[in-house]
């Protein structure tokens, strides 16, 4: 029985996670979890998995208020009760399911506490890929990948030999905005972004797939989880989202992973690795009713925040932390309507350029980065 702590509960991974646990309830048990302001959804996580031995939540007055009502449970909350909950000792493995910068410190303390990590939390990679390498040196800890493309690449390279990689092939839907040129994406709205042609996602990843910001932290990410340089991990537009990435070698042979788009797979091949088993709840390619894969070379001029990831991501330092933090705020602003679409690629550019570079930052740095980058976009929207 694998103790499994579930940070993210309410959301997408978060929920899915939970499905496939449910139907594994012999091989996997929730004894911790995370969710932020949901406190109707805690509560159904709670009699669904009555297990939970400790939760974290937002907000102090939510704790309170559910320590009174779950006199059994241990409640904590905000970022330290975050990283108290990663430092316990009972658990098997974390599935970090947290969206955004604030997962990075999890993931590291789980690490430094020689627990092995489920990562659905790119952020954490994208902004502290060194330290958490460093970490992963030192501690008796593996990171298994959650992201559908990573998971793919992992896949790929089981019983392969690292140095036997040529490079790696990371294919994008394209977004909600694939068929459009640049000139359209100037009037777009909110929940045009907010259409994805594929997946179903939570409102950052979703336009963070329509700027291919999101491919770009995948880039990042697969840096980091592989060791591949970076000019040997390419990008390709594939529409149909069914091979969800590739592994080329070093004879051209070249292995892909593909599927429906449902992340039950990933998750599931995550929290069972090495083994596989049944999946509940999705559906199986049908290759008689496909008619055609389509591909694509991608276009960096129309996609300029990836091209700028992969230059982030070959210099290193703290552009990753600058380069997230900048993209959050970013796209909460576009969310609230205060700025446009493509203003988004604007603040980040300038985020990235006129912000201090640090070559080899501490976490202190990393936090203080990420601060700069949100206060320096907030005063920038202000200004347009």
């Amino acid at each position: 029985m694998k103790k499994i702590l579930l940070l993210g509960a309410s959301g997408s991974i978060g929920t899915q996670c939970m499905d496939v646990v449910s139907h594994h309830r012999n091989d996997f048990t929730i004894i911790g979890l995370s969710i932020g302001y949901n406190i109707a959804k805690l509560k159904e996580c709670l009699a669904l998995f009555p297990e939970v031995q400790r939760v974290c939540v937002a907000q102090e007055k939510d704790c309170l208020a559910l320590r009174t009502q779950y006199p059994s449970i241990q409640f904590s909350y905000g970022e330290d009760g975050l990283s108290e909950l990663c430092a316990w000792s009972e658990y098997d493995l974390l599935v970090n399911a947290v969206v955004g910068f604030r997962g990075l410190r999890p993931t590291l303390t789980a690490i430094t506490h020689d627990k092995d990590v489920a990562l659905a939390n790119k952020e954490s990679l994208v902004v502290g890929g060194s330290l958490i390498k460093q970490a992963l040196r030192e501690h008796q800890s593996t990171l298994y990948p959650i992201d559908s493309e990573h998971s793919a690449i992992f896949q790929c390279l089981r019983g392969n030999e690292a140095h036997a990689v040529d490079r790696l092939i990371i294919t994008a839907s394209g977004g909600s905005f694939r068929d459009r040129t640049r000139e359209e994406l100037a009037q777009v709205s909110v929940q045009d972004a907010l259409h994805h042609p594929n997946w179903q996602m939570g409102a950052r990843i979703t336009i963070d797939s329509a700027t291919m910001m999101n491919k770009g932290f995948e880039v990042i990410e697969a840096h980091y989880l592989f060791d591949v340089p970076f000019d040997r991990i390419e990008t390709l537009l594939h529409r149909e989202s069914l091979i969800h990435s590739m592994v080329q070698f070093q004879d051209d042979a070249i292995l892909a992973q593909m599927g429906t788009p449902d992340m039950r797979l990933p998750i599931q091949y995550a929290l069972y690795y090495p083994e596989r088993h049944k999946i509940y709840g999705s559906e199986p390619l049908d290759f008689k009713h496909l008619s055609a894969l389509h591909f694509q070379a991608m276009d960096f001029d129309r996609y300029p925040l990836l091209r700028l990831a992969y230059e982030v991501g070959e210099r290193g330092g703290n552009g990753g932390a600058i380069l997230n933090s900048a993209d959050e705020q970013a796209v909460a602003h576009f969310l609230k309507g205060h700025i446009s679409f493509l203003e988004i690629e604007q603040v980040i550019f300038e985020a990235i350029a006129k912000l201090p570079f640090i070559a080899h930052p501490s976490l202190t740095d990393l936090l203080d980065s990420d601060a700069a980058a949100r206060h320096f976009v907030d005063e920038y929207v202000e200004r347009i």
